[in-house]
């Protein structure tokens, strides 16, 4: 059977809905994860599918459900829009072979997607997500099961996943702490699947919530449901307006974090992730590997030398972390995209959980995210960063694939002294400095990351960068 070929990105596949990403491309897809599945000896443990709030995403889910089913495969299926990092948990907790979630996460409301998750809980790896990709090519059809008899057969079982992830994250994070500062704190899920979640724990915990932005709407206020900077206005407003200790916010399926300090400035990914692991190092005396994505600033680095940690250093995708917790070697996992994952939970991102530790954090210092960077500065130097998303023209897409094979020895006056081709192009310079290019795997630009002690040599080498790069 032929069709559009489905491939999977950096996080799952995703595409634009009614083009490509239709009921009978999910179908298809599911039907690889099943045979995938059934062939490796593991259908009978089930599978877990959830959705988020995007347009026609339940009746997605359901679509997947009856093609789980008519395999022969036992199936929890959500009640609700579930955040990512909850279907990893219900993956884990019912000892279930995989999750397929219906979510394309942070990108605009047109687009929708299927995240798969491994038995392990984390995003299933290159090699996985290859077999299945060449399973959906073969394919010369699917089975399915209408829903109503596969509930009927016990084959379908509609579940709650809030309960048992929300124990875990009370576990998991110093909720005394977060009620003894008394901390107000607006969250912004921004029409996501978050509600519930993160303001349900914080008020638990004692702190003062006004949540934003948590009714469903499908076109996300008319922009990409991601927590940058140029998305989260109404936050900003807010925590201005309310006097708050922070802003938290989250993506389409809380997988991805965002912090606004407490004065209305929005706190980038990079520091945000460095004041969590000196949080973890200093106050909890945790000690194993960190592992960071290259694109992910080097103050995790410098943070893991000062406390005798090794540093682990992966390509962009959070599967890569994820492997590195679940095999016992890193502790931590970050990338600059606003993704982190811990060990003892499930090795997939969570912007949830990383909320919680940053309110964790300003509880137990008792000072702004401004004030902790700064300390965190005196103890292992100042490296500042910025990302560029150049939009993927022709041209760009034409000429960047040789501009990469042929490093320059120098860039921007400075010499160039080591090149690493981890993922895309990295070079590194004397100071700490370095900069990054490689193409996205989640959208249609390529990314230009930079990192430097000073704002001027940040502006130079970007500057510097741009022009060679995509000159």
């Amino acid at each position: 059977m032929t069709g559009t070929a489905i491939r999977f990105g950096t996080s799952g596949w995703r595409a634009r809905i009614a083009d490509q990403f239709t009921f009978d491309n999910v179908r298809r897809l599911t039907q690889a994860v099943a045979g995938h599945l059934v062939e490796a000896g593991e259908g009978g443990k089930g599978v877990v599918v959830g959705y988020d709030t995007r347009f026609l995403s339940e009746r997605f889910a359901e679509a997947a459900a009856e093609v789980l089913a008519g395999n022969g495969l036992p199936v929890f299926l959500s009640t609700r829009d579930v955040p990512t990092p909850v279907v990893a948990h219900a993956v884990l907790d019912r000892g279930a072979a995989a999750g397929v979630n219906i979510t394309a996460s942070h990108n605009p409301g047109e687009d929708n997607g299927v995240k798969v998750s491994g038995s392990h809980g984390g995003p299933i790896l290159p090699e996985v997500a290859r077999a299945i990709e060449a399973r959906v090519a073969a394919l010369s059809g699917w089975r399915t099961m209408p829903l109503g008899e596969a509930r009927e057969k016990g084959l379908v079982t509609d579940a709650d996943f809030s309960e048992a992830y929300l124990a875990h994250c009370r576990r998991l994070v110093d909720l005394a702490a977060i009620g003894r500062a008394r901390l107000k704190v607006v969250v912004d899920v921004i029409y996501g699947v978050a509600r519930g979640y993160l303001d349900r724990l914080l008020q638990e915990a004692g702190a003062e919530v006004t949540l934003l932005r948590g009714e469903r709407d499908v076109t996300f206020g008319g922009h990409p449901p991601e927590p940058a900077a140029e998305y989260l206005a109404p936050l900003i407003e807010a925590v201005r307006a309310s006097g708050a200790h922070l802003g938290l916010a989250t993506d389409g399926d809380a997988d991805r974090f965002g912090v606004v300090d407490r004065d209305g400035t929005v706190f980038a990914p990079n520091p945000t992730l460095a004041l969590i692991l000196r949080h973890l190092l200093r106050h909890r005396g945790w000690r194993g590997g960190v592992a960071r994505s290259v694109a992910t600033t080097h103050l995790l680095d410098a943070l893991a030398r000062a406390h005798g940690c090794p540093l682990l250093e992966t390509p962009v995708g959070f599967k890569y972390l994820g492997d590195l917790i679940t095999r016992g070697e890193a502790i931590f996992g970050g990338e600059e995209s606003g993704g982190m994952g811990l060990q003892g939970h499930p090795p997939e991102k969570d912007g949830i959980l990383a909320n919680l530790l940053v309110a964790e954090v300003v509880a137990v210092e008792g000072a702004s995210l401004k004030a902790l960077l700064e300390r965190l500065y005196g103890e292992v130097g100042r490296l500042l960063s910025v990302r560029v998303n150049v939009p993927l023209s022709e041209q760009v897409a034409r000429d960047l694939p040789a501009r990469l094979a042929t490093p320059p020895g120098t860039l921007g006056g400075w010499e160039v002294r080591r090149v690493e081709t981890t993922d895309g192009l990295k070079l590194h310079f004397d100071g700490g400095s370095w900069c990054l290019v490689r193409p996205s795997g989640t959208e249609p630009v390529a990314r230009l990351y930079v990192e430097a002690p000073t704002d001027a040599d940040l502006a130079r080498l970007r500057d510097a960068a741009l022009e060679h790069f995509f000159g």
